[in-house]
């Protein structure tokens, strides 16, 4: 055996029993419960916000506001994959689990990177996408769930990868697709649909975690002769929108699920005369049956394409010195929306307050909640509008943050954006065509600044206080962030979402930047934290694209500049040094 040969063969020994080292350490696979997803261990990540209530919050705190400042890098792991990753790192007893654009999955040892498996379904390769981004898996038993592009949930082996089950969700044909991390509860995985720009109908739909048969599926826009169905004229109600691509959140002792719902379709209102429900709500729905409990619209025949497609977060509270079970949303349209749920799944408005700038609404009824519009800030036939926040909203999709310690309620928001929207077309439908109304470049080309001078700043994160309603301290960027937050037991919330890479903990009590590290690409993925053997580990995706990069080049266009973030998918982990 020649020399070369040998020192292959030595290196191939060397890989095959790192391998297998790291594949010891992490021991048998944790069979994923219905206790352990109600009560999810301090140690793990077992959901895409770490508990049900979508608290977005760790209660470890070996990393605190005291020792961030040792924060280095433990291990990373390049995806090889370009587009924005946007999914957190799911983490049961030492198997990580993180989704990338197109779907794939990969599995790893979540103390040394090591891959253990991937899995990549099969694309169309003519399918039109819109977004191909994927916000992570669900676990529940031996198995981890992935909803992808193409409209497919897919069971996986949690410890091979291997396919387990493939059921179809929606009609591709039509340009439906899912880009949420489904919801696993009571032995059904539950996911939703995007396709609110091509005419699709949304939905929530429920699939047997064992078998992958479909339980139910309940629409988000009213038929004709159901609760809502006379707030849609004719059959528009068919190719409505509403769409549902955030995971939901649940209450698991009312067995109530809340899901957050789209714009409705086409954006131009005079062929959708009405509230149109049940789009821009929340709506509860019952885990068993799919029926709807409740809901409440944040505003009614939406034309901004103000989706509101974030879940509303859970918690038990004080608002205005009342104590309410506590639902509560920042909207994309601006307006921090305090809500209470009812054990019945009714939800009753308790409060909502500008967190951006909104120059649409007039007035908000103080009992029900509902908007009162200035119609000349409302787009349509006919005329050309400019209003605020822009249609991005005052914040997108990236989810908010809750912390039971400090109390306060977290928001990634940017300010001082708003839309300039063209007189709209007439417009058909037609299966499997965009269904908006306006033309594609007029939309991505939209923004303004308020009042048409460029800022001081942009992006916000803020901190309130819903008690008392006011705002307890904000952090000001110079330039728009596309933020999804974590905090934590140790004082400290993480966020990336600037175009400068920069990720960063900030002391979630009073908004001091306490550590930063330059990441290879823009983070607009969901950060999560876990511990192994006795060390936690902060750990996110970078990886920039798609609507942070279409909302990026609405402002550089709006700056005469050219800003380049580098893309590429990386996953980063982070622990304190020794």
């Amino acid at each position: 055996m020649s020399n070369t040969l040998k020192k292959l063969t030595l290196a191939l020994i060397s890989a095959t029993a790192l391998l297998a080292h790291a594949g010891d350490k992490l021991g048998s696979y944790s069979p994923v419960t219905d206790a352990r997803l109600q009560n999810p261990e301090p140690g793990n990540w077992l959901m895409y916000r770490g508990n049900y209530n979508g608290w977005g919050y760790s209660p470890l705190e070996k990393i605190n506001s005291k020792n961030v400042k040792k924060l280095i890098l433990a291990w990373s792991s390049a995806t090889g994959v370009t587009e924005g990753h946007q999914a957190p790192p799911i983490v049961n007893n030492g198997y990580m689990y993180v989704t990338t654009p197109n779907a794939q999955v990969i599995a790893l040892n979540a103390v040394t990177g090591q891959e253990i498996w991937r899995y990549k379904k099969d694309i169309p390769a003519d399918l039109l996408m819109l977004h191909n981004t994927n916000r992570g898996v669900a676990l529940y038993g031996d198995k981890v769930f992935v909803a992808t592009v193409d409209s497919h949930l897919i069971a996986l082996d949690a410890v091979t990868g291997k396919v387990v089950w493939d059921a179809t969700v929606g009609d591709v044909k039509a340009l439906s697709y899912i880009t949420l991390a489904p919801l696993a509860a009571k032995g059904k995985i539950l996911v939703g649909s995007s396709g609110g720009e091509t005419g699709v109908r949304g939905f929530v739909a429920a699939f047997d975690a064992t078998s992958g048969k479909e339980a139910w599926r309940t629409y988000m826009t009213a038929a004709p002769g159901e609760p809502g169905g006379d707030t849609w004229p004719g059959n528009s109600h068919k190719q409505g929108g509403a769409s549902v691509w955030i995971t939901g959140t649940y209450d698991s002792a009312t067995n109530i699920a809340y899901w957050g719902t789209g714009n409705p379709a086409p954006w131009p209102t005079e062929g959708r005369v009405g509230d149109n429900l049940y789009s821009t709500s929340v709506v509860a729905l019952e885990v068993d049956s799919g029926k709807i409990k409740g809901y409440h619209q944040y505003h009614h025949n939406d034309a901004w394409d103000w989706d509101e497609v974030s879940a509303p977060i859970l918690m038990d509270t004080e608002i205005n010195g009342k104590k309410v079970r506590g639902a509560v949303h920042a909207g994309r349209n601006g307006y921090l929306w305090m809500l209470d749920r009812q054990t019945n799944g009714k939800i009753d408005f308790v409060n909502g307050l500008p967190y951006v700038h909104n120059d649409v609404f007039t007035s908000i009824n103080k009992k029900t909640g509902r908007p009162s519009y200035d119609e000349s800030k409302k787009p349509g036939m006919g005329k050309a509008v400019t209003f605020c926040p822009s249609l991005w909203g005052g914040k997108d999709w990236p989810p908010e943050a809750w912390n039971p310690k400090t109390k306060l309620f977290y928001i990634p928001a940017n300010n001082h954006l708003c839309s300039e929207l063209p007189k709209a077309d007439e417009i058909t439908y037609k299966k499997g065509d965009l269904y908006i109304g306006y033309p594609i470049d007029g939309v991505l080309g939209s923004l303004r600044y308020e009042g048409g001078k460029k800022p001081n700043s942009i992006g916000e994160l803020q901190a309130w206080d819903l008690n008392t309603g006011k705002m307890a301290w904000v952090h000001k960027f110079d330039r728009a962030i596309w933020a999804p937050l974590l905090t934590t037991g140790g004082n400290l919330l993480f966020t990336g979402g600037t175009n400068d890479r920069i990720f960063r903990a900030f002391d979630a009590t009073n908004g001091k930047v306490l550590w930063e590290y330059n990441m290879p690409s823009g983070v607009t993925a969901v950060p999560s934290s876990y511990e192994v053997a006795g060390v936690q580990y902060i750990a996110v995706q970078a990886g920039w694209g798609i609507d942070a990069q279409r909302m990026q080049s609405g402002v550089d266009a709006l700056d005469g500049s050219v800003t380049s973030v580098p893309q590429g998918g990386t996953i980063m982990v982070f622990k304190l040094e020794k």
